[in-house]
């Protein structure tokens, strides 16, 4: 299992109600995300907007084209796309390199 870290803006104007739609996220779209192999997944917020992601996944990419392939992943996008300062979430995110990992042994 590979570890990802990635970060994105969120709008200021926007973060209430973006932390309020993080608070129930839809069923369904939990589901595809396991199916498609995210796992560990959260989302970090900082005052400023930016927004810092974790995710674990064999594959992120083939994780990310799984998702892609989802209806109700396209709808998620079409909402959550206009809490964001540029471009579409899901395929705008920076990833930042791992440089220290403490192993849980």
């Amino acid at each position: 299992m590979q570890r990802y870290c990635f970060c994105l803006q969120v709008r200021t104007d926007r973060l209430d109600e973006y932390v309020e739609r993080h608070r129930d996220v839809w069923p369904e779209m939990q589901a595809v995300l396991r199916e498609a192999g995210w796992h560990n997944y959260s989302l970090f917020l900082r005052a400023d907007g930016l927004l810092i992601g974790y995710v674990e996944s064999p594959d992120l990419e083939a994780a990310q084209r799984a998702m892609a392939a989802t209806e109700v992943n396209a709808r998620w996008q079409a909402e959550m796309t206009e809490f964001f300062t540029a471009g579409q979430p899901d395929e705008s995110f920076v990833l930042l390199p791992e440089i220290f990992h403490l192993n849980g042994d």
